[in-house]
């Protein structure tokens, strides 16, 4: 990839269920960055990451899925001209610009469909690489949740929430 805009990004279709599940599985073990149960199973990993309230896209080179992301209305409605996104890597692709890339798609997205702004509920405080990021693409941080995440090293940690008018 010679520029994060390069890698194309497309909505996820059923047959990609085997390539994001290899995305989000290991991001969703390690405990680290998500509020979902390390321990749970592939098939409900799906179920959440493809739920039908989610529009559910994958970014991939030459074939192969690095990347995957979500988008959704945040809450019903007064609420649903704000959306909500889940971005995860896969854990060999990370650092070259996948997520950055997922985002810029995102925001595009979103604008295009008449959302108004765009929020992330719960930026774990310890993943400091995605909170820089979110930063360099105009989120703020409005809102701090004091040991709000158990993370399983560092215990006790803060989250984030995080702001973007479109």
């Amino acid at each position: 990839m010679t520029g994060s805009g390069m890698l194309p990004i497309r909505q996820a279709q059923p047959r990609d269920a085997g390539a994001i599940a290899a995305v989000i599985l290991p991001t969703i073990r390690t405990g680290e960055t998500y509020t979902l149960d390390p321990h749970m199973s592939e098939a409900a990993s799906l179920a959440y990451w493809m739920a039908p309230d989610k529009e559910t896209f994958v970014a991939e080179a030459d074939g192969v899925v690095l990347g995957t992301y979500y988008m959704r209305p945040n809450q019903a409605g007064g609420g649903s001209h704000v959306c909500n996104c889940g971005y995860m890597t896969k854990s060999e692709a990370r650092g070259r610009g996948i997520a950055r890339r997922m985002c810029e798609h995102s925001l595009e997205h979103a604008r295009s469909t008449g959302y108004r702004a765009m929020q992330f509920n719960f930026v774990v405080s310890t993943n400091e690489r995605a909170v820089r990021l979110w930063q360099s693409l105009g989120f703020e941080i409005v809102g701090r949740l004091p040991g709000a995440f158990r993370h399983p090293s560092a215990g006790y940690v803060d989250a984030f929430v995080m702001y973007r008018q479109l």
